[in-house]
């Protein structure tokens, strides 16, 4: 299994957006709209606040009849964020997602700090890149040829 550092290691923008807990939610979706990303970050400072995903704006904004643009991200943000550690594996990941049913895990280092963030795409991309080649050393050891 590939290494949360690895997977990383291989996105084309390894940049983690954030925002601040007392950031309209209208400017979190924008931003996100923007950015073209399902979830932010909420950071105060270095330290991680909290998680804001699509999700939490259709269950905490639009079905509770709140309003975006006077809400505040910190009255609807999930204040419980699960990360991960760099050495950990793609497939404990996918279990703390599964588990969890979330799309997105911040990656911590050993001292606490932000490196990154993982999301379901990322996983399932790395996933299909080692089953394709799998199944090119198969077809490799099947057919002979090097």
């Amino acid at each position: 299994m590939t290494s949360v550092a690895k997977i990383l290691q291989s996105k084309p923008d390894t940049t983690v957006h954030t925002i601040a807990p007392t950031a309209l939610v209208f400017d979190a979706l924008k931003l996100m709209a923007d950015k073209g990303i399902g979830a932010l970050l909420v950071t105060e400072g270095e330290a991680i606040a909290g998680i804001f995903t699509e999700r939490d704006y259709a269950r905490k904004i639009a079905l509770m009849g709140r309003t975006s643009s006077v809400t505040q991200v910190r009255d609807v943000m999930t204040s419980a964020v699960r990360f991960v550690r760099p050495d950990q594996t793609s497939e404990q990941c996918m279990q703390i997602m599964s588990t969890g049913r979330m799309r997105h895990l911040p990656v911590v280092d050993a001292n606490d700090k932000l490196v990154g963030m993982i999301s379901i795409g990322d996983l399932v991309k790395d996933i299909i890149s080692e089953q394709k080649f799998i199944i090119e050393q198969l077809e490799h050891y099947i057919t002979g040829t090097h």
